[in-house]
């Protein structure tokens, strides 16, 4: 695995996932998943097809990265499901702020202490947390979690512990299966 600033380049297709849904995916050639600086999360920033986008690759569990394509991208780049896209990526110099769910952003406005742990994090952190927060299937389990995420900030604590961000022991991270051209 080359830990690396460079431009990586490959082509994929775009796929639609097998379970439904009107929604794309890539995943990356295992060549150029080698290429990333991490076998985790990693935010990229590049073109497809020409066209300027930032995104965050999410592991597949295998070694491998993946991730979703938006509808503005695909359509900035002339590419729909089944077409091969050419890619140009690097991880990106600022890693972006994460998006905090209204359930998180309410309990940390409840709980001043855990509030500032969280302002003190770094941008990663806080995606670890929203995505493990976030990773259980039932709504009872993400509440639990929610409560143990403001237990643990609440008492300083500024990564989630036991936390697999490669998802290659737990599982918990998969690229969704494509559907048949």
């Amino acid at each position: 695995m080359a830990k690396t600033a460079t431009l990586t380049r490959f082509k994929a297709k775009l796929r639609r996932p097998a379970e439904g849904g009107d929604w794309t995916f890539l995943r990356l050639p295992q060549e150029a998943s080698d290429e990333m600086p991490a076998r985790s999360m990693v935010s990229v920033e590049g073109t497809m097809n020409g066209f300027p986008f930032a995104a965050t690759l999410e592991p597949d569990s295998e070694g491998g990265h993946w991730f979703k394509v938006l509808p503005a991208w695909s359509q900035g780049a002339n590419a729909q499901v089944g077409s091969e896209v050419e890619f140009e990526i690097a991880p990106a110099k600022v890693e972006p702020e994460p998006e905090v769910p209204a359930d998180l952003r309410e309990a940390l406005a409840s709980a001043p202490i855990a509030l500032a742990t969280w302002n003190d994090t770094t941008a990663i952190a806080r995606r670890d947390w929203i995505t493990w927060m976030g990773q259980g299937k039932l709504a009872e389990t993400r509440r639990i979690r929610l409560e143990k995420m403001i237990d643990m900030l609440s008492h300083g604590k500024r990564r989630v512990c036991c936390y697999d961000r490669s998802g290659q022991a737990s599982k918990a991270f998969v690229c969704p299966v494509a559907a048949d051209e």
